[in-house]
This record gives structure tokens, C-alpha cells and sequence, in this order.
């Protein structure tokens, strides 16, 4: 029987893109957005970031946390998620804490904590979105709206 290089162990493992390319990566795939308050999308990437490293978050996750709107904002698409040189924890992470239209807040949040490692990312997500410099920068019912959105949500993960 001839082997077939790709089903060997060795076909099968691959290289996963550094933090800094992965960075460097979702700062383009937002190039250009901004968040409610007009500000470049990418300062929320990289403060969600840095909250999921600050709780000591694995790479996957910093990776994850890089990505986490990438999908659900169209910056990329969920082929390009599945291909991409990622650490498979890192696309599952990303998938689960990406909302589906139409889909109920308790089917997100259960995907979320059914994921491992997706809880703190979207912890880090949450805090930042709920930050009260962030939200002062909104009107008033947009910050009125948000502020019980994420608490909500903070209550559906047991985040309190």
C-alpha cells in the first residue's frame, strides 16, 4: 500500500502564525472600523488583549482575543478562520465567542462556557466594552442599553 505524505504525523502538524503576525493580521482585517464611539477598532482588539494576558491567558487566547470580532464583523470569513494558521484552541475560542444572527443570549453564553478558554477572553471582551471611560464617550441611551447588555451577559457566565 503506498503512503500518502499527507495523513503522516508529521504532514499533519502546522506551524502556528506568532502572536505579532496574528496581531499584525486582525489590526488589518479591522483596518478602517471603528467602535460605537468613533474610535479605531483596533485599540478594543488590543486592550482585550491585553486583559486576557493580564489574567494569564495562554497564547491561544491573546490569539483569540486578537481575533474574537474578526468573524462576526466580517473582517474575516469562517473559511478563512478554518484554514488559518492557528492553534485549533485559538479557532475554537474565536468561534464560540462569535454572536450568530438571530441567536439567543442563552445559546451564546452556553457556547461560550462549553468552550475551553473562551470564558476569559470574553471576560476581558466584556470589561472592556463595560469600561466607564469607554461608555461615557456614548449618549446616553446607547451607554443605558450597553451597560445592561453586558451585564447581562456577565450574569448569564457567572462573572457576577
Amino acid at each position: 500500500m503506498a503512503s500518502d505524505a499527507t495523513s503522516s504525523p508529521a504532514a499533519a502538524v502546522r506551524p502556528v502564525l506568532p502572536l505579532a503576525e496574528v496581531e499584525a493580521l486582525a489590526r488589518r482585517a479591522h483596518e478602517g472600523q471603528t467602535d460605537k464611539a468613533g474610535r479605531p477598532y483596533a485599540e478594543h482588539l488590543a486592550a482585550v488583549a491585553a486583559g486576557v494576558r493580564a489574567r494569564g491567558g495562554s497564547p491561544a487566547q491573546i490569539a483569540a482575543a486578537w481575533l474574537h470580532d474578526a468573524v462576526e464583523d466580517g473582517a474575516v470569513s469562517p473559511e478563512w478562520l478554518a484554514d488559518a494558521a492557528l492553534d485549533p484552541a485559538a479557532k475554537a475560542i474565536v468561534r464560540a465567542v462569535t454572536k450568530r444572527p438571530g441567536e439567543p443570549v442563552e445559546a451564546y453564553t452556553a457556547r461560550i462556557l462549553a468552550t475551553p478558554g473562551a470564558l476569559l477572553v470574553k471576560e476581558a471582551d466584556l470589561a472592556h466594552n463595560a469600561d466607564p471611560a469607554r461608555l461615557a464617550a456614548l449618549d446616553a441611551p446607547t451607554r443605558e442599553r450597553l451597560t445592561a447588555k453586558y451585564a447581562r451577559v456577565r450574569g448569564l457566565l457567572g462573572l457576577g
